[in-house]
């Protein structure tokens, strides 16, 4: 559940101000920070550090109007929803890029219209900022084994070994035939870890104990390093 927006009102009129407070208490999306009864106050709050997602604004106010206080605003600024007893300042107030616009006395069906504005908004923001979610890679696969489609865990297997038209997939307990050439198998296997080492076997990187003299060294298992095949094989290794 997402969490409630952090909410400030500034208004210079007490009982406007309680009035707006009653509404945010009755909003659950919402959580009350700060009720300020100036916009220099306000001005104050936010310049030292005070953070708000959502600015409920009277704009009629005396030293600083409501206007004059959302151009200073810090940056990131928060969403901005003027609150104000006159409709003839709403198009200032959008020239401002403000979310909204409540005419006094404000009804609580239209400031939760307003609210349900902002959620909108902010939950587009967090969609267009958040990463797309990691795909995470099975290590299974299904192989055809003889007459059966058998499900295969790649990371038991410790090498691939080329025997005529067929190969042989070898696990530190068991080996599997399976009816593809090498080069086939090769071809379809997504895992990068899977490296050919010589033209008669594939090699499961990550289960490499030990290199010496051009030989793999796989649990009880030695392949060797194909000479046409080092350079590249040593590339590989390096960049896992």
């Amino acid at each position: 559940m997402p969490a409630a927006l952090t909410c400030v009102i500034v208004d210079d009129n007490e009982i406007n101000r309680l009035t707006l407070e009653h509404m945010v208490e009755l909003t659950p999306d919402l959580t009350l920070v700060a009720s300020l009864a100036g916009s220099l106050e306000a001005l104050q709050y936010f310049r030292q550090g005070g953070q708000a997602d959502l600015l409920l604004l009277d704009i009629e106010m005396p030293h600083l109007t409501g206007l004059e206080l959302a151009r200073l605003l810090p940056q990131p600024a928060p969403t901005v929803i003027m609150v104000t007893t006159h409709r003839d300042f709403a198009v200032d107030a959008f020239e401002l890029q403000v979310l909204d616009y409540l005419v006094k006395p404000v009804d609580l069906p239209r400031f939760t219209q307003a609210i349900t504005k902002v959620i909108n908004r902010r939950q587009l923001q967090l969609a267009a900022t958040s990463p797309a979610p990691t795909e995470v890679q099975s290590s299974e696969l299904f192989i055809k084994v003889g007459t059966k489609m058998l499900r295969l865990n790649f990371d038991e297997v410790l090498f691939i070994e080329a025997l005529s038209t067929y190969s042989i997939l070898v696990t530190s307990t068991q080996k599997h035939i399976v009816y593809l050439t090498l080069k086939a198998l090769a071809d379809r296997l997504p895992f990068a870890h899977f490296v050919r080492a010589h033209r008669s076997y594939i090699v499961n990187t990550q289960r490499i104990d030990a290199i010496e003299d051009n030989m793999l060294q796989l649990g009880k298992y030695e392949v060797p390093i194909g000479k046409s095949y080092q350079e590249e094989f040593y590339r590989q290794i390096r960049g896992l």
